[in-house]
């Protein structure tokens, strides 16, 4: 047999060839190439932040207090980087917890399932029975044609539009609410010219339509716990940090989050037509919109069928059970016939139960819901929420909450009116570069303890950051449904901060107005807290 690779004689030869060797190079610095890559540095960072802490920081307190800080810095290292998967980083905390000594396995996995997740995912099923039936679309195109006008008041059409988006996101997440209304909104504007041919009033037209509805879709979820995660960590963390003051409740929550984001979806209505949507503009926009487009849309659809009035009857009850079970002393609510037991994911579970019971008409033994049509169900959000419940409960059992609450007694002095701008100030640009949710687990215990430090009620700084941490207006990133209206393509960078910087100001003046007045009565927050 031939021998392919025979031995040189030479003594200076290799006893390898070359070219294996010059492979072998090239395959370790391959290899050390893909290791090496930012997104691996930012897996290791999590672990290697929780080991510094866990070595060199002391703490006068118990050592549950330093481990808990040490595992903060590692899921909030994670969820800043997006180095893992947000979803699976919420669930860091089942397995960081028991190990660090923080709190049993059961004890976690408690936070992952209470009544406030069972409010998100019945809301979610309605949301997607919503989706599915176009029932968005016909709403929205019967409002659009009310607020049409004759002839064309673009103004009035574009209050329509963002009214009607801000309307579906508060029973709705915000993300949802964007993702339905962005096609309806661009269907309108699919007859404008586009390119050289469009007109600069049609194109500012366009520009304040997509704002309108990015905008509206998360002010919209201000106004109700179901509008937006925000609102349901807000909730599930002051009963968590106060167990023995009342919750707060849909109907709590409703009488306050309604005024501030009418205030600020008014304000944000004020805004784009002074920017972008004059009166003016009119006649220039009326040869390309008109009712009888709308009508025709209208008229694809046909009449409402069965399917479509069932799911909005089961919706409609389910608004009116949120907001009768508990409404004042007097007048106790349908909660009172079952011993305060039942909450409002009681009546969202059993009111999306029902979908999966009554049938839709449409063919025998078909429901109005089945399993496979939630397969979309935001698992990543329920699972946020429950990671934001597991780190509320471990920095107050740690015993980090009082170390916290330590260090920041020097704020005592600072006035409340002051501050209450500033936190709002600091959530609301910490939020443009971190998702809202996880803004708001990171500072709502730090506030808690702020407020315990000037004496004053938790509320009135928890709201002001917590709602802050919605005003992510600046940047496509700041929000998913911020990055549903930028893809469009109608909008850039530059009209975002246009309008979003006078916007996020508003929002602040809101709040600093609201949170003394309305604040204090519904929420009793002149009352000291146990």
């Amino acid at each position: 047999m031939e021998d392919h690779n025979p031995i040189s004689d030479d003594p200076k030869a290799p006893l390898l060839p070359v070219h294996d060797q010059i492979h072998r190079s090239q395959s370790f610095h391959s290899a050390l190439k893909s290791i090496l890559t930012p997104k691996n540095f930012y897996v290791v960072l999590g672990p290697l932040l929780c080991a510094i802490i866990c070595v060199f920081v002391k703490i006068e307190g118990p050592v549950s207090s330093r481990n808990m800080l040490a595992v903060l810095a590692w899921v909030f290292a994670w969820w800043l980087t997006e180095a893992v998967p947000m979803p699976i980083t919420s669930m860091a905390p089942l397995f960081l917890f028991p190990l660090f000594g923080i709190a049993s396995a059961d004890d976690v996995a408690h936070s992952y399932m209470d009544d406030v997740i069972a409010l998100v995912l019945g809301s979610f099923i309605l949301a997607l029975a919503v989706e599915h039936y176009n029932i968005h679309r016909r709403l929205a195109l019967n409002i659009t044609i009310l607020f049409c006008g004759d002839p064309l008041n673009p103004p009035l059409l574009l209050l329509g539009i963002c009214a009607t988006t801000a309307f579906v996101s508060m029973w709705m997440h915000n993300v949802s609410a964007a993702v339905m209304m962005m096609p309806v909104a661009t269907g309108i504007l699919h007859r404008f010219p586009v390119g050289l041919d469009q007109s600069v009033v049609s194109s500012k037209f366009c520009r304040a339509v997509v704002l309108g509805v990015t905008y509206s879709a998360a002010i919209g979820g201000m106004s109700t716990l179901t509008g937006t995660g925000v609102n349901l960590i807000l909730v599930g963390m002051w009963k968590s940090y106060f167990p023995e003051e009342d919750p707060i409740r849909f109907s709590t929550w409703f009488l306050f989050g309604f005024p501030m984001a009418l205030l600020i979806f008014l304000a944000l209505w004020i805004i784009l037509c002074c920017l972008y949507c004059s009166k003016s503009s009119g006649p220039a926009l009326s040869a390309y919109l008109d009712k009888a487009h709308l009508k025709r849309e209208l008229e694809m659809l046909g009449p409402m069928a069965f399917a479509e009035k069932m799911i909005l009857a089961v919706f409609s009850i389910l608004i009116v059970l949120w907001m009768t079970r508990s409404i004042t002393d007097e007048i106790p609510g349908w909660g009172a016939l079952f011993n305060g037991r039942a909450g409002d994911g009681t009546a969202s579970v059993m009111m999306a139960t029902l979908l999966f019971i009554i049938p839709n008409k449409k063919q025998q033994g078909e429901k109005l819901m089945d399993w496979n049509k939630c397969k979309k169900l935001p698992w990543n959000i329920v699972l946020l929420l429950g990671a934001g419940f597991a780190i509320a409960d471990g920095v107050r059992t740690s015993g980090l909450a009082e170390i916290l609450s330590e260090a920041l007694d020097f704020l005592e002095q600072v006035p409340y009116l002051a501050i209450a701008p500033a936190v709002c100030l600091i959530s609301s640009t910490i939020t443009e570069f971190t998702s809202n949710n996880a803004t708001t687990t990171l500072v709502i215990p730090l506030l808690i303890q702020i407020a315990k430090s000037m004496n004053v009620h938790p509320l009135l700084l928890v709201i002001p950051g917590a709602v802050g941490a919605q005003f992510a207006f600046l940047l496509p990133t700041g929000t998913p449904s911020n990055i549903v209206g930028f893809t469009t393509g109608h909008i850039e960078i530059k009209d975002m901060i246009k309008v979003g910087l006078p916007l996020k100001i508003a929002g602040i003046a809101v709040l600093t107005l609201l949170m003394p007045t309305l604040g204090t009565y519904v929420f009793g927050t002149n009352e000291p807290v146990q």
